[in-house]
C-alpha cells in the first residue's frame, strides 16, 4: 500500500495541473480575443499564425469533401486553366483590401461574421460585444484590410452592388485612411440556388424588410420613382403573399443575383426605356457571368465546406472552425407546387441562367483545386522517399524533424482544428442607421 507522502507526491502536481486549467478558463474563456500567443507558440497543436499549410493537420477529410457533390464533375463550358486557378498573393500586411458584395438572403451574414470572427489572424479582428461593427486592422497599422457589413458598415449603402461598389470603395477608403496608396482590392460574393433565394426574401420581407434605404447608386445617382416604383403602400411589405409578391413587376427579388453583380451602367442603369428588353437581358447575364468569373473568390451556400476550402486556397488564410452545412431554412419549409416553381424560375430566368454557370465554374475550381494539391502531395512524398534513401545510403536513417523553407504564402492544404461554426445570434438586415450616402 502507498504511505501517505506518497500519496502527497502525487497529489501535488495534479493539483497544480488543475489549478492552472481553472485560471487559465476564467483569464482566456473560449472565443475570446484577448488572449494572444508569441510567435511560434501553439495552441492544441495549431499554430495561431497563418503558416503554410500542412498536410497532417488538415481538419478536411476526403469524404467530408466530396459528400455534397460528385467526384469528377463535367464541364458544360469551356473554362481555361486560368479560369480556374484562383489563387491570389493577399498580402494583408501591405495594401490589399478584400471587398465583400454582400447579395441578400444567400448566407452572407453568416459568411461576413466568419470573416470579422473566424480567421486565424496574427491581429484578429476586434469584436466588442453588443456592437454591429469589428476593427479589422491590418498588423501594426490603422488601416482595414476588409470592407465589409461587419467592419466598415454599409458605407457604400445598404446592400450596394457591383456598380456602386466599384465606383464608391476606392473614394471611401481613400476618406477613411490619410495614406493614400495604390491598393488591390479583391471582390467576394456568395451565391444561392435562385429558387430558394427568392423564396427567402420572399418570407424575409414578409416579415417586414423592406431595403428600402438603398441608394442603388449608378451613374451618378439614384433611380427615380417612375424607374423604380415600389410594390408597396405604407412602411412596408409585411404579411405579403407570395403570389402578390410575384406580381409586382418592379420587384427587385425577380433575377437579383444577376443585377447585383452586372455593371448596370451598360444599360442605362434603371431606364429601361434605353434598349429593348432582349437585349438588356443579354448584357446584364453576360456583365454579371464576367464579373463573377473575374473576382477573387465566390462561394455558393448549398457548398458551405467547399466554400471555406476554395476560400482559404485562394487568400493562404485559415478559418479556426469548420463551416457548417444548415439546410433546413425556411425557403426549403416552403410547400411548393410544380406550377408555382416554375413560374419563380420563370421571374428569375436569369439568375438561373447564372447560378447554372457559376455551380459549373465553382466545382471544376474546387476538382482543379484538389487535384493540384493531391499531385503537390505525391511529390512531396516521393521526394520524401528518395531524401530518405540517400541518407540511408549515407548511413544516416532519420530526416531531421523539419525540412523546407519559410512561409511563402503559398498554396495547399488547411492546418485547423476541428470544430463547429459559431452560434451566431440573428441579427435584422435593415441597418438604417449606418447607411451612408457617398
Amino acid at each position: 500500500m502507498m504511505d501517505d507522502r506518497s500519496s502527497k507526491l502525487i497529489l501535488v502536481p495534479i493539483l497544480a495541473v488543475l489549478f492552472v486549467m481553472i485560471g487559465y478558463q476564467y483569464i482566456c474563456p473560449a472565443g475570446s480575443n484577448s488572449c494572444h500567443f508569441k510567435s511560434g507558440e501553439k495552441l492544441r497543436g495549431v499554430s495561431l499564425l497563418s503558416t503554410p499549410y500542412q498536410d497532417s493537420d488538415d481538419f478536411y477529410r476526403d469524404q467530408d469533401l466530396e459528400d455534397d457533390s460528385p467526384a469528377k464533375v463535367p464541364s458544360n463550358f469551356n473554362f481555361t486553366e486560368r479560369d480556374l486557378d484562383r489563387h491570389v498573393e493577399f498580402n494583408i500586411k501591405g495594401d490589399d483590401v478584400i471587398v465583400f458584395l454582400h447579395i441578400q438572403k444567400t448566407g452572407g451574414t453568416t459568411f461576413g461574421r466568419h470573416l470579422v470572427r473566424n480567421i486565424r489572424l496574427e491581429q484578429p479582428c476586434d469584436c466588442k460585444p453588443g456592437q454591429k461593427k469589428c476593427t479589422c486592422h491590418r498588423p501594426g497599422k490603422e488601416e482595414s484590410w476588409l470592407f465589409s457589413r461587419f467592419s466598415t458598415g454599409w458605407s457604400c449603402g445598404l446592400h450596394a452592388d457591383w456598380t456602386e461598389l466599384t465606383n464608391c470603395v476606392p473614394v471611401i477608403m481613400d476618406k477613411k485612411e490619410a495614406q493614400r496608396n495604390k491598393r488591390n482590392f479583391y471582390y467576394i460574393t456568395m451565391l444561392r440556388d435562385p429558387v430558394s433565394r427568392y423564396l427567402s426574401e420572399w418570407k424575409h420581407v414578409q416579415r417586414g424588410a423592406t431595403w428600402k434605404t438603398a441608394l442603388h447608386m449608378c451613374d451618378g445617382r439614384s433611380p427615380t420613382q417612375d424607374e423604380l416604383p415600389t410594390c408597396y403602400n405604407g412602411d412596408d411589405w409585411s404579411g405579403v403573399t407570395l403570389t402578390d409578391f410575384m406580381n409586382c413587376p418592379s420587384n427587385l427579388a425577380n433575377n437579383r443575383q444577376v443585377r447585383m453583380l452586372a455593371d448596370l451602367s451598360l444599360v442605362g442603369c434603371y431606364n429601361l426605356s434605353s434598349m429593348n428588353e432582349s437585349q438588356r437581358n443579354h448584357i446584364l447575364l453576360s456583365s454579371a457571368m464576367s464579373n463573377l468569373k473575374n473576382m477573387a473568390f465566390y462561394g455558393l451556400t448549398e457548398f458551405q465546406r467547399k466554400t471555406q476550402y476554395l476560400f482559404e486556397r485562394t487568400f493562404s488564410l485559415r478559418f479556426i472552425s469548420a463551416f457548417t452545412q444548415i439546410n433546413s431554412t425556411r425557403a426549403a419549409n416552403v410547400d411548393l407546387s410544380e406550377l408555382v416553381r416554375r413560374r419563380i424560375e420563370e421571374l428569375n430566368f436569369l439568375d438561373v441562367q447564372l447560378y447554372e454557370y457559376a455551380k459549373d465554374l465553382f466545382l471544376q475550381r474546387f476538382q482543379f483545386t484538389r487535384q493540384r494539391e493531391h499531385q503537390e502531395v505525391r511529390l512531396k512524398r516521393r521526394e520524401e522517399r528518395r531524401w530518405l534513401r540517400e541518407q540511408k545510403e549515407q548511413g544516416r536513417p532519420w530526416p531531421p524533424k523539419h525540412r523546407g523553407g519559410g512561409n511563402k504564402g503559398g498554396r495547399g492544404g488547411a492546418g485547423l482544428e476541428k470544430g463547429t461554426d459559431s452560434d451566431f445570434p440573428t441579427t435584422t438586415e435593415d441597418y438604417t442607421s449606418q447607411v451612408v450616402r457617398w
